[in-house]
């Protein structure tokens, strides 16, 4: 019924293509056909900076940050396209399933936006889309989950800082959440398998600190999944830069990832 609502949506409220910007165009969960057909057929793969700083966790992409993905990101970050969420959040899954063995709980940790941020985009757009993430997995058959341990404070716009200056701003900018706002720093760890999860990984250097902050609370990071690469990486398995093959659905995606997850995961 949701996917109904979502096309009639469509229909009477039409607008661009989020991935492409092409007009009057049918749209299916805000995209065309033919970006749908780029983004089902995205293979999550490793990835980590050409030189990573310390700490950062073992990082799988979906996809480069280019392309239908990008335009899909940016529409749903900075335009307010929330209806974006689901099949962001079903790909951001996938991610997950790279990293999680299929037999044991995972926890998502969405990467905290500011206030700021939040006022802006009216919400935090990562605890959006982890939410989003967690349901697919279930449906899927993990025993999935969120978590949001950790507060942003306020922090300069990355774009124009050096790889330094990144790191950073990054190591002052996230702390574990206070008891008054709900989270304890000597709380029971949280147990089963820890995934960081954020939209775009540039330098790493938010998901080092990330690992850090969570790791001073005792809690052990196996690893980050994001949607998009910058370029200028390296791709440690499964490069992106492939043929695209026929329409698939991203359920089927998602599926094929949880049978091979115990070995993407070593």
């Amino acid at each position: 019924m949701l996917g109904l609502l979502g096309d009639l949506a469509d229909l009477v409220l039409p607008a661009a293509c989020a991935g492409c910007g092409a007009e009057r165009a049918p749209l299916r969960h805000g995209v065309c056909g033919d970006c749908m057909t780029v983004l089902e057929a995205l293979r999550p793969f490793r990835t980590a900076p050409a030189s990573p700083g310390p700490g950062l966790p073992p990082c799988v992409a979906v996809g480069a940050y280019q392309g239908p993905l990008r335009g899909v990101l940016l529409a749903y970050k900075e335009k307010g396209r929330h209806r974006l969420a689901p099949p962001l959040g079903t790909l951001l899954a996938a991610a997950v399933a790279a990293l999680a063995p299929a037999r044991r709980p995972v926890t998502l940790i969405p990467v905290p936006s500011t206030a700021a941020a939040v006022r802006e985009r009216h919400g935090d757009h990562m605890a959006r889309l982890a939410g989003q993430a967690v349901r697919r997995l279930r449906a899927a058959g993990w025993q999935a989950g969120m978590a949001r341990p950790l507060e942003a404070l306020p922090r300069p716009d990355s774009a124009s800082l050096t790889v330094t200056e990144r790191r950073a701003a990054a190591e002052s900018s996230l702390r574990i959440r206070s008891r008054r706002i709900g989270f304890s720093r000597h709380a029971r760890p949280i147990e089963g398998t820890l995934v960081v999860v954020d939209d775009i990984v540039t330098t790493g250097a938010t998901l080092a600190v990330v690992r850090r902050r969570l790791e001073e609370a005792d809690m052990q990071v196996a690893g980050a999944a994001v949607l998009a690469a910058t370029q200028l990486r390296r791709a440690v398995s499964h490069d992106y830069r492939r043929a695209v093959p026929k329409r698939r659905k991203l359920g089927d995606q998602l599926s094929e990832t949880r049978g091979d997850a115990g070995a993407s995961a070593r």
